[in-house]
């Protein structure tokens, strides 16, 4: 357990010796970094991080869960978040924080007594490098999922091919998550564009499942809940026979064996709506029936 003679002594060096501890912790830092980050910017976060640590020894306390530390942690959380956009492991990350122990090392070797206080530090300087790790591996997770929903929207692009005609051309491997994409993305695409006609492509894909053919499904019904029609196109051979094989029904959905076709068809329909409004006066604005 840390002794109140411990918090003491270590608030008390860490104030006397703060320039010149702070200094040399930022020259052990850096050659670690491989000069990813700028000795600017490692100074200032150390420094702040220093101090901030002072602060918490000031309060009465060596438990990094305590209080006190809540702008530590706040600092750590920011530095992890930082390293982990800069490319650094965890370990790179945690390194820096576990060096703080390196520039006391020096100054609490002298006595039975000031060993026990450098130990009650390293119990400190441990938990919060541990403290970092965790947060490092929280940021990066984060990282991963934000930079796997960019891709999946890049991956899933709806295009105006025609006045009132979009087309979502699909490559590669469906899953409930992006046809969930495409759904939201093409229903959104029909206001946007004041479209009446749909084109899914799925001739870059290369397999259907029972839960992807339901997902397109339900997107064509919602799609002629708004008033718009949708149409299928690109079933390869294989995947027809998969659909075939699944028991899968289309129903009424228009499907045609490549985009071409589908444009042709999306065209002569908008061409066949426009006619029957001429020919029972009414005025349609364009947009969707």
């Amino acid at each position: 357990m840390a002794t109140a003679g411990s918090v003491e002594r270590l608030a008390e060096l860490l104030a006397a010796e703060q320039e010149r501890l702070t200094t040399e912790w930022v020259e052990l830092a850096l050659p670690a970094l491989q000069g990813r980050v700028s000795a600017p910017e490692v100074g200032q976060e150390l420094r702040e991080l220093y101090a901030a640590v002072l602060g918490a020894l000031r309060g009465g306390s060596l438990d990094h869960r305590a209080e006190q530390y809540t702008e530590v942690r706040g600092l750590l959380v920011e530095l992890s978040r930082n390293r982990a956009r800069q490319g650094f492991t965890p370990t790179e990350t945690a390194l820096g924080v576990f060096l703080f122990k390196e520039i006391l090392q020096p100054e609490l070797s002298g006595s039975r007594a000031e060993l026990a206080v450098f130990l009650d530090f390293s119990r400190l300087v441990d938990g919060l490098g541990l403290f970092t790790v965790e947060a490092h591996a929280t940021t990066r997770e984060a990282i991963i999922t934000a930079q796997a929903e960019q891709l999946l929207e890049l991956s899933t692009p709806v295009v105006k091919v025609w006045d009132g005609v979009i087309a979502v051309p699909l490559v590669g491997t469906l899953d409930s998550a992006r046809t969930q994409v495409v759904m939201e993305k093409l229903l959104q695409a029909l206001i946007d564009h004041n479209s009446t006609q749909a084109i899914i492509d799925i001739t870059g894909v290369s397999a259907v499942d029972t839960q992807v053919a339901q997902h397109l499904l339900k997107t064509v019904v919602a799609a002629r809940l708004m008033g718009a029609e949708c149409t299928i196109s690109g079933i390869r051979p294989q995947i027809a026979q998969t659909i075939v094989g699944l028991g899968i029904e289309f129903g009424d959905i228009v499907t045609k064996s490549s985009l071409a076709d589908a444009l042709a068809h999306a065209l002569r329909r908008i061409k066949a709506d426009r006619e029957a409004d001429q020919a029972d006066g009414s005025i349609v604005p364009g947009g969707l029936l």
